[in-house]
């Protein structure tokens, strides 16, 4: 059986025109060779290249010194894409090889190769994934060394451009970061605005620096599931009839939304090849939407699934009475509550694949990973929501009560030896992995009848922003549902 590289590319895929690819100038380089960029950013380029339309390729550093290229090398930078799920109540499930990648860079041990490309004329945009730790200010001397951070080393990058190139307005690039912060380019270009002056690098180069590049916000939104491991991996090599090492799987639903203008459309044409790339002047209208819709329903189900047995998303779904609490919650409670103004059609509209995504069986997306840090989550999505529908409607939304007594139920744990907390449900053992997980434990462990554990950790400003009990008749209710989900399964 063949591995996919160049030589073999064109009998795996004939529809893919070779050379034609393969000469492409290197027009974006990406920081980050995780599987969320190839199966985003790279599948539209690729998509955009294969169409005639955006013509170039992307320049991928690798920033850490663990793991390997190796297998990039191998395989020419090729790679298998698998697209697999529900989409419109339809199942999807096909196969695109990348051709996007051009070629792999370790920064440490080929950073004069990385600087070349950063002086490049083709190279017109920047892109980056480090995980949200990675926008971070290091304050570090970015000139006589391969800087450590990553604002470090795209400030060095930066610098050898201008000072290469010189300080044209032409010769600035587009900088797209994709981690979850909000504000992430804004708050990008801060940080290498303070580390340009802490290096007293010139103010020339700081006006080109600002006004010549564009630091834009954007909101990615994929699902794509780490390397498959090795039963999947043969799976999927009987099924393309070929090897590849570099295998990834993601869901049909993609999103990427960009804050920019006509200016930006004309360069990132890429977006004209699918309706998952969005360039708006405002991406708050798609954060929310995700925020509140896909992660919000995920966290308010999250403990209602675990004392229910289930252990993934796609399995919870396929129980009528569990899919029957998620959609109500959904169109009845959460939609309404939405602090930002949304039309109801672009709400429905969403919420529906957020449920088509629900049902992929090809996810196995863990209920346990989802009730990570569940306390921060409930504040930051679900919170707003049940403030605004308590405003709208002076009335408690009956579903998110029963979220927040599952998870009240979820936080009633024993302290261990070595300091974790483990709540135990239907006889099985979980981790409550929370910054919180202490103040839960010692508002359970203060005793008093369920009202008062309960009023006791809703009234805790400190974990939620406000004193939920204010909320007329929610502590109430939620005590009653708490009682409920002690004495049976919920679903």
């Amino acid at each position: 059986m063949n591995t996919l590289s160049k030589t073999t590319l064109s009998v795996i895929d004939p529809q893919i025109p070779v050379e034609q690819i393969f000469n492409l100038p290197e027009r974006v380089l990406q920081f980050g060779t995780g599987v969320l960029l190839r199966g985003l950013p790279a599948y539209y380029i690729d998509k955009a290249n294969r169409a005639g339309i955006f013509n170039g390729r992307i320049v991928v550093v690798k920033s850490t010194a663990t793991g390997s290229t190796d297998d990039f090398a191998k395989q020419d930078n090729l790679y298998t894409l698998h697209i697999k799920g529900i989409e419109n109540g339809e199942a999807v499930n096909k196969s695109v090889i990348c051709s996007a990648i051009s070629r792999v860079l370790t920064a440490q041990q080929q950073w004069a190769d990385l600087l070349d490309v950063a002086a490049s004329p083709d190279l017109k945009l920047i892109i980056s994934n480090t995980t949200e730790v990675g926008i971070q200010l290091v304050k570090e001397d970015v000139l006589s060394d391969v800087p450590t951070s990553f604002p470090g080393k795209l400030l060095a990058v930066l610098n050898h451009r201008y000072q290469t190139l010189g300080g044209k307005e032409d010769t600035g690039l587009i900088i797209i970061p994709t981690e979850l912060i909000v504000d992430n380019g804004k708050i990008l270009k801060d940080i290498v605005i303070e580390l340009a002056r802490y290096n007293n690098l010139s103010d020339a180069f700081i006006q080109w620096l600002q006004t010549a590049n564009r630091f834009c916000n954007s909101l990615v939104d994929r699902i794509v599931p780490g390397k498959p491991d090795a039963i999947l991996q043969e799976a999927l090599t009987q099924e393309q009839g070929y090897i590849d090492h570099l295998n990834i799987i993601a869901e049909p639903y993609s999103l990427w939304a960009i804050e920019g203008d006509a200016e930006l459309e004309e360069v990132l044409s890429f977006q004209l090849v699918d309706e998952g790339v969005i360039i708006t002047p405002d991406i708050e209208l798609y954060r929310e939407l995700k925020l509140r819709l896909l992660n919000g329903t995920h966290t308010l189900c999250c403990a209602v699934a675990i004392l229910s047995g289930f252990k993934t998303v796609s399995e919870a779904i396929q129980n009528d009475a569990f899919a029957h609490y998620i959609t109500n919650l959904v169109f009845t409670e959460i939609i309404p509550a939405i602090p930002y103004p949304i039309s109801r059609e672009q709400a429905e509209t969403f919420a529906n694949k957020v449920l088509d995504r629900f049902r992929n069986p090809y996810l196995n997306h863990q209920w346990q990973s989802i009730a990570m840090q569940y306390s921060l989550k409930l504040k930051a999505r679900v919170v707003p929501l049940l403030s605004n529908y308590y405003k709208i409607h002076n009335a408690v939304p009956l579903d998110m009560t029963l979220g927040f007594a599952a998870f009240i139920r979820f936080a009633n744990t024993v302290k261990t030896d070595d300091n974790t907390y483990i709540s135990t449900i239907n006889g099985i053992d979980y981790l409550l992995a929370d910054a919180n997980a202490d103040v839960l434990h010692a508002a359970w462990s203060a005793g008093g009848n369920t009202l008062t554990v309960v009023e006791r950790i809703l009234s805790n400003e400190a974990l939620w922003g406000a004193d939920l009990t204010a909320v007329k008749g929610f502590a109430t209710e939620v005590a009653r549902n708490v009682e409920r989900v002690f004495k049976a399964v919920i679903y």
